[in-house]
């Protein structure tokens, strides 16, 4: 890609605003789309986003050439497309996007929890869309963030390395290649199957909010999150679901890394425990639990995160005991069904796939049904 490369960013919530302006103090030509005008409509007005950071971290105006709630116009220009927005909205996103994709653009789901890629594709080419683009998801996403203000944001953290694979995996190298210039932290995730079940949020975010239910609903989430929720017994917990996932890797052929080696992986922090290199973590320090549960941890990772994992678990013959458990307390919590709504192997079309089969599609793109 050319140094003025043409940025689209899909979604102006926390993660959107940071990475938006980020890249248009990196010197990109930035669009920024929300469905709703009206969370942008200051950004549009100003023509730009304020940008504080950690020390020596990104900071200052960065210039936004457009703001709109028009998909077309967002999409019209764009070279790079990056989705940042809870992967519940992938779908969705893949439908109202099909009509108006080109060939050569590059998608990039940040991040695509799990399987989020191959949703994305299979509701994109189920609505017609007939463009040859390049899609690719993040293993996690790249920033800690929030937004101050509605034209405001601010960065705690750039992870210092973030897998990314592109669906198929042959094409991960021109992802790579065209973002290196502004994220160089991205390296090669080998497959989206690599990613999505290296999902490390699948782990932490849904047992801790809903193990530490009656505390977030007595203080409104007054406590923080990842060092007072995380006691050794929570932390077994959160033990036994991770050895459950790299079990379900493991039956597809994948070594994946265990929640304490992507801690070392993301943060550069070690610990004889789960326990201990969490809280190891200096920036989890400050971080609040959330103030309800009605949450993006429970109604995004639980179907779109969770699930999947427990899903294709399941399609051969793992034991997810611990997940299922997690899973039905969250149907029950929410008074709802997760596994009607999430993303299931029946619902993503990869039900019938052998092993083999399933290695195919994801790494050369070829799917057999």
């Amino acid at each position: 890609m050319p140094q003025n490369t043409r940025y689209t960013i899909v979604g102006a919530g926390h993660g959107g605003k940071a990475m938006a302006a980020h890249l248009a103090l990196m010197g990109k030509e930035i669009t920024l789309y929300n469905r709703t005008f009206s969370h942008i409509e200051v950004i549009s007005k100003r023509k730009g986003i304020e940008l504080e950071s950690y020390p020596d971290g990104p900071h200052g105006f960065g210039e936004i050439m457009k703001a709109t709630s028009d998909m077309e116009e967002a999409l019209k220009d764009a070279q790079v497309i990056m989705l940042v927005l809870p992967s519940s909205a992938h779908a969705d996103l893949a439908k109202a996007m099909a009509p108006y994709l080109k060939d050569g653009q590059i998608i990039l789901l940040n991040p695509g929890r799990t399987c989020g890629a191959i949703e994305f594709d299979m509701v994109a080419r189920r609505e017609g869309c007939q463009a040859k683009y390049i899609l690719a998801e993040a293993e996690t996403f790249i920033y800690a963030s929030r937004s101050d203000g509605p034209a405001q944001a601010r960065i705690f953290r750039i992870k210092e390395a973030v897998p990314l694979a592109a669906l198929p995996a042959t094409q991960t190298h021109i992802v790579l290649e065209a973002i290196n210039d502004v994220y160089p932290q991205f390296i090669d995730g080998v497959n989206v199957l690599h990613t999505g079940l290296n999902n490390m949020g699948a782990i932490f975010h849904p047992a801790l909010t809903i193990l530490n239910a009656g505390r977030i609903e007595s203080t409104h989430g007054d406590f923080q999150f990842y060092i007072d929720g995380v006691t050794p017994s929570v932390a077994t917990v959160l033990e036994a679901l991770d050895r459950e996932r790299v079990t379900v890797a493991s039956s597809l052929g994948i070594r994946a890394r265990t929640a304490q080696e992507w801690l070392e992986l993301a943060y550069n922090v070690k610990g004889d425990t789960l326990h201990e290199a969490i809280h190891n973590q200096s920036g989890y320090y400050g971080i609040k639990a959330p103030s309800t549960l009605n949450h993006r941890y429970i109604f995004e990772d639980i179907p779109m995160s969770l699930l999947p994992i427990a899903s294709l678990g399941e399609m051969f013959g793992i034991s997810v005991r611990a997940m299922d458990s997690i899973i039905r307390l969250a149907c029950i919590i929410h008074r709802t069904d997760y596994r009607r709504r999430g993303r299931t192997v029946e619902k993503l079309g990869i039900k019938d796939l052998s092993v083999g089969e399933l290695e195919r599609y994801v790494n050369e793109g070829i799917l057999e049904k």
